[in-house]
């Protein structure tokens, strides 16, 4: 079971902190702008009211000039509309107290009615008031008392002047009033505020990308914490499968050199994992062949390989390895992972298997013996008892005679297997010359072949095939297999020997002609004392098998009733060397 990788979705500390500062930072930023905002709005309305009234006084003190002047200088409305010539004007407006306009120049907001005369004229400071015309544009206001005699002495015929300078058709009397109503532009200061609007606009999206710039570099950071915690959490849940796995496990690179070894593998091998780590199998086994060495060199994946382990202590290890690629995530071949499984216990069960095994041989051999010695130990004591009772004289004693050497010789082959399958020694392994070993073998038995009038053909390599083995015992193989074949075999047959090399295997033939056998036959041949010939004792194929796996190797039996048979020695070729292994 996996460990459990949901993490749990939490805003931490420093993501809260600086969210709170992001908003901090923009609420602040926000108040800064609503207060210059309106710290703006108020200097504007200070500036145009100041400029509404000097604009006034300077009308009023034009007009005092004019009126002085006489009428000639020009009335009042001539004044009104050279005046509303600035730029900054929008209009000029003056309305007597009863509500009728006197003058008028500009463009008045038509859907603006102007403010009450007698509010203007009963306010002790200017009137304002922000009105908006036709296009858009906001306009400033301001209104108050119109009164250009106010700096001149009240005498009768100054005021004369004044009414007839006013020209307006208004009434004559002097306390008359006046009220003037000035508009002034305000698109300079809306175009500066829209500009502190745009700038703090700016600024407030800098922040505001600054602050998801830095919200997502933590959101990074908190999930490469996230990962890297999963990651060592995966790694120490990998590390320790890997540790309490049953079996060894080493990983090797792509030089064949060891990366890593779990417990096991290191008890194997009785050496600490630093020593172990860059080092080859060749170099581990050492001085002994690493049987491995031919699959790892190659790079094949292989199952359950048999292997020796030799540790420091002299305590040999029989291990069954099995290797597979190791790949990255694109497929790129990265090196290899070995499974070593510990033998030592499936070997003592079949030690105790094959005990069992050899013991039920034994008595089914035993019971063979009795019989096969019971009757020509009848025979001997027969004729034996014969030569007591006749003299030398009798004709028939030289036929007895050689009959008793022919059924002690049989004997004696019989007892000579059986001892060469109860007490088999050990083989003492040499590098020999496979070929040179066929060709000694088919001398010694070409004789009986010629007699029997069969065809013995050898297909060897044309070089040399050396092979670790006993000459000895191998001899006594592949004369075993060539006797069986001679014996199976009809005159006008043929027996063919070839022997070839596969990749770290030497195979060895011997294929005939002969009768072959039925399959219930093929599952028997290998056991003591079955035999298909009257003659045979039953121990060839035996001694052959037993010879076999003491060379580590294999033997495989190929034949169909009347069709012939084939039979197939696969033996290990461990004479080169093998670098990097």
């Amino acid at each position: 079971m996996l460990p459990d990788q949901r993490q749990t979705r939490y805003f931490s500390i420093p993501v809260m902190g600086f969210i709170l500062a992001c908003l901090l930072l923009a609420g602040a930023l926000s108040f800064v702008t609503w207060h210059n905002l309106d710290r703006e709005e108020r200097l504007m309305e200070s500036f145009l009211l100041k400029e509404g009234q000097t604009l006034i006084r300077a009308f009023e003190a034009g007009a005092r000039t004019s009126m002085m002047m006489g009428p000639r200088a020009g009335n009042l409305a001539t004044l009104v509309e050279e005046s509303a010539r600035e730029a900054s004007i929008a209009y000029i407006l003056i309305y007597a107290e009863n509500g009728r306009l006197i003058a008028a120049a500009g463009a008045q907001p038509e859907a603006t009615s102007p403010l009450p005369v007698s509010e203007v004229l009963a306010a002790d400071a200017p009137t304002t008031r922000s009105i908006r015309n036709s296009s858009g544009e906001t306009i400033f206001e301001v209104a108050k008392p119109f009164s250009p005699l106010n700096a001149l002495p009240m005498r009768r015929g100054t005021m004369s002047r004044w009414q007839k300078w006013r020209g307006a058709g208004g009434p004559k009397e002097p306390e008359t009033r006046l009220a003037i109503y000035l508009g002034l532009y305000t698109t300079d200061f809306a175009a500066a505020r829209h500009e502190d609007i745009k700038q703090s606009l700016i600024l407030l999206g800098t922040l505001l990308l600054i602050g998801s710039g830095g919200l997502y570099g933590l959101f990074l950071s908190h999930k490469s914490q996230v990962a890297k915690s999963a990651l060592e959490n995966m790694e120490l849940y990998t590390d320790n499968v890997i540790r309490s796995m049953p079996a060894g496990l080493l990983t090797i690179d792509n030089e064949r050199k060891i990366v890593s070894a779990n417990t096991h593998a290191l008890e194997y091998f009785g050496v600490p994992e630093q020593e172990m780590v860059g080092k080859t199998l060749r170099q581990l086994t050492a001085p002994h062949d690493c049987p491995l060495a031919p699959l790892l060199q190659e790079g094949r994946e292989f199952i359950d390989q048999p292997m020796e382990c030799l540790r420091r202590d002299k305590v040999s290890i029989p291990l069954k390895v099995s290797g597979s690629h190791l790949r990255d995530r694109n497929g790129a071949l990265r090196g290899m992972v070995l499974i070593l499984r510990d033998q030592r216990e499936i070997r003592a069960m079949e030690e105790a298997v094959e005990r069992s095994r050899r013991h039920a041989a034994l008595g089914r051999m035993a019971a063979g013996i009795a019989h096969e010695v019971r009757n020509p130990l009848g025979t001997l004591r027969g004729f034996a008892q014969y030569f007591s009772r006749t003299d030398s004289k009798d004709r028939n004693v030289r036929a007895y005679a050689e009959l008793m050497i022919g059924e002690v010789d049989r004997l004696n082959r019989t007892v000579s297997a059986l001892l060469q399958f109860s007490r088999s020694r050990e083989p003492e392994l040499k590098m020999i010359d496979l070929c040179s070993l066929v060709n000694r073998a088919a001398a010694l038995i070409r004789a009986d072949a010629d007699t029997q009038r069969i065809r013995l053909h050898l297909e060897l390599p044309a070089a040399t095939l050396p092979l670790p083995a006993d000459a000895d015992l191998l001899q006594q193989v592949l004369l075993n297999l060539l006797q069986n074949s001679l014996a199976a075999t009809p005159q006008g047959g043929h027996i063919t020997i070839c022997a070839e090399t596969r990749q770290d295997r030497v195979l060895l033939q011997v294929r005939d002609s002969g009768q072959g056998l039925a399959p219930e036959e093929q599952s028997k041949i290998f056991d003591p004392f079955y035999t298909t010939r009257k003659e045979g004792t039953g121990l060839g194929l035996a001694v052959v098998q037993q010879i076999v796996e003491q060379h580590k190797g294999q033997i495989r039996v190929e034949s169909e009733a009347g069709q012939g048979t084939c039979i197939t020695l696969s033996l290990p070729r461990n004479g080169g060397t093998h670098e990097n292994v």
